[in-house]
């Protein structure tokens, strides 16, 4: 029995975001299994151990991960871990680190980030050179670390090939890879290949690997693929305040995600709602669709009364406020009536004269 009750109406969907989902139930019923007796705190448990062995099968045998409970800290602990204090990390203007952290990278890591402008949120060798330069000179931050993100902020996919490129060319010039994996398993879905094509394979140094999105209820992980890459780590997970006592329940979610396919289902029908929403609204008179859907990201443009009225109906988030861009999210559990219900109302107020 619970004194709880439910303050929200579970039929009530929205596009704003993948956060906005619930738990996957084999998850919740993975955190229910760990839930009883007692187990060693702060990671030393059977579930963290456990874990080591499921990444490696995923990431080949070099990997080490490193629960911690969001996203923010998951970059934070693990671009701190690559860098030292007079050293840089180049990013993509639109780069999560960049715009969505409320300037963590540099509050709590210290970090300088260079910036770089893109068309589609993608870095490539000859971007991440406008701002590669100044080694050894005092006056200027050195660039250490090269950070990419999979997907992109702008929906956009890396192929395995474009990231290598990348990799190869950071190395080349004694740089790092951090990649941000906030959506890393839709990204492999989307693309048809293994976690480790555009990670290990590629030479990604340090994958901060998402959770959440993924259907977890809370929890990230820093993924490191190239052991000299970090230094400090177990200890800035802990001044980072990233470690978690009860870290068995952060554990048993990735077992439960990754140990079988639910990583790939829950991303798979994610992306493949994307795709449905784009096709149903691209027939609406008056609706931009802006950008190629590529995994579970819908970029539109609307009338900007249309924006108003249907997110009374609907919660989702305006991407550009000077173009009118918005931005719809897809989740594993987003259905086919949840996208035919949302196209319907968006036609509606598309005719609607007031």
């Amino acid at each position: 029995m619970t004194d709880a009750i439910r303050r929200h109406d579970p039929r009530v969907r929205g596009f704003a975001s993948d956060n906005y989902a619930g738990v996957h139930p084999e998850i919740l019923g993975a955190i229910a299994l760990a839930n009883e007796g007692h187990q060693t705190a702060y990671g030393d448990d059977v579930y963290t151990e456990a874990l080591q062995e499921i990444f490696k099968r995923h990431f080949g045998p070099a990997a080490e991960v490193w629960p911690v409970f969001n996203g923010t800290g998951a970059n934070v602990v693990a671009l701190r871990a690559m860098t030292a204090p007079w050293e840089a990390v180049i990013c993509a203007e639109s780069a999560h680190v960049h715009t969505d952290e409320g300037g963590a990278p540099e509050r709590t890591a210290g970090l300088k980030l260079l910036t770089v402008a893109t068309s589609d949120g993608k870095l490539t060798p000859e971007l991440i050179d406008l701002q590669a330069w100044g080694f050894g000179d005092e006056h200027r931050a050195q660039p250490r670390v090269v950070s990419i993100t999979q997907t992109t902020e702008l929906g956009t996919l890396y192929t395995p090939h474009q990231i290598a490129a990348v990799c190869e060319h950071a190395h080349g010039r004694g740089m790092l890879v951090h990649l941000d994996g906030a959506r890393v398993t839709n990204a492999a879905a989307a693309l048809g290949v293994p976690l480790r094509a555009f990670t290990a394979d590629a030479g990604v140094d340090v994958l901060s690997f998402g959770g959440t999105k993924a259907g977890m209820m809370f929890g990230e992980a820093v993924v490191v693929l190239n052991p000299g890459a970090v230094r400090g780590l177990r200890y800035l997970r802990k001044s980072a305040m990233q470690l978690a006592s009860k870290m068995r329940f952060v554990s048993v979610q990735f077992e439960a995600l990754l140990a079988g396919e639910l990583w790939l289902r829950n991303a798979r029908n994610a992306n493949a709602m994307a795709r449905r929403l784009a096709e149903a609204v691209r027939e609406i008179p008056g609706v931009e669709v802006t950008r190629r859907v590529e995994a579970n990201a819908v970029f539109a443009i609307l009338p900007p009364e249309v924006t108003e009225r249907l997110r009374k109906r609907f919660r989702f988030y305006t991407w550009n406020e000077a173009t009118g861009e918005v931005r719809w999210m897809t989740a594993f559990d987003t259905t086919e009536a949840d996208v035919d219900v949302f196209a319907a109302a968006l036609a509606e107020e598309i005719r609607s004269p007031v």
